[in-house]
């Protein structure tokens, strides 16, 4: 029997199960974004924060207590630094709005996703692939653009943007936890420790922030449930898929969250500059570009 050899050219690797959920749950966390503003006329965004996270581990507590009787000191070591990470994200973001626009605000968040890369080469070991480098690079672009050209202009390391960036930093290390405990630990135990650490820090730190308890609303109320429910779907897809892909290509994943946000603000009636737009294609393009696999190099047979 003839052998077909494989075919010498590049190949697009299609979506894995994993990943198409992580796309899923990102067009998840851009449609939360409208949902989110407008809740915050009502509530502080801690108590908000915190609400939500305590509701999303009340939820996984729920589902998931038959398992809690597994539950090991490693795993609740690895639950409690991702809870940390997410809360840090929050709250330093949270910290930098107050005196930052919302635009200088997004690009300088984005920055976690050209850190992903170098933290997963240089904590967890694993060089990324080239073409994820490539994915990184347009992806961030991208982002860049969606953010308009004046969000980058007049930084100036004010405490509003140091905070911000150690918000991104913060969000960059929480991927990288998850990627870090996911082969060794159970997602469903992992996932209710780190949402009721992230919630519980989130209520300690309203006094420390100056924020207070708001005035019962039933827009606060309904919204905290309701995200609560998709945070904890969204926590535990997240532990579970980064068993198998890396932190960077989920990172090139996680940066089509705005994409989302803006065709659920278009369908609301908001309208997307010509720039943004154009930023959305990049994100898009730097998904499939991070898929692509070159063909690997063959070494010359030796000459006797």
């Amino acid at each position: 029997m003839i052998k077909t050899p494989p075919p010498s050219g590049s190949r697009v690797k299609f979506l894995s199960q994993q990943e198409i959920i992580l796309v899923l749950i990102t067009m998840l966390w851009g449609a939360t974004f409208l949902i989110i503003h407008h809740t915050m006329e009502h509530t502080g965004p801690l108590f908000f924060v915190g609400v939500r996270f305590i509701t999303a581990g009340l939820m996984s507590l729920l589902l998931f207590r038959k398992s809690l009787a597994g539950m090991t000191r490693y795993e609740l070591k690895a639950g409690c630094m991702i809870g940390v990470g997410v809360f840090l994200g929050y709250t330093f973001q949270t910290l930098g709005l107050k005196t930052i626009s919302s635009s200088q605000s997004a690009f300088i968040t984005a920055l976690y996703v050209p850190m992903v890369p170098f933290l997963q080469w240089a904590v967890l070991r694993r060089r990324p692939h080239m073409m994820s480098w490539v994915g990184v690079f347009i992806a961030f672009v991208g982002l860049i653009c969606l953010t308009g050209p004046d969000a980058a202009s007049g930084l100036s390391f004010s405490p509003g943007e140091v905070a911000t960036l150690l918000g991104a930093v913060s969000i960059a290390a929480e991927i990288i936890l998850i990627s870090r405990y996911a082969l060794r630990v159970d997602s469903r135990r992992v996932t209710i420790v780190q949402l009721l650490v992230a919630g519980l820090l989130a209520l300690a730190f309203m006094p420390v922030a100056g924020e207070h308890v708001p005035a019962f609303s039933w827009v606060w109320v309904a919204s905290g449930v309701g995200l609560g429910v998709m945070s904890a779907v969204i926590q535990f897809a997240m532990n579970w898929a980064q068993k198998t892909i890396s932190a960077t290509r989920a990172t090139v994943i996680y940066a089509g969250e705005p994409v989302w946000a803006g065709l659920v603000g278009r369908i609301a009636g908001e309208r997307l500059p010509p720039l943004a737009i154009a930023g959305a294609g990049l994100i898009v393009l730097g998904v499939l570009a991070s898929e692509i696999r070159l063909p690997r190099k063959k070494k010359a047979p030796e000459l006797s």
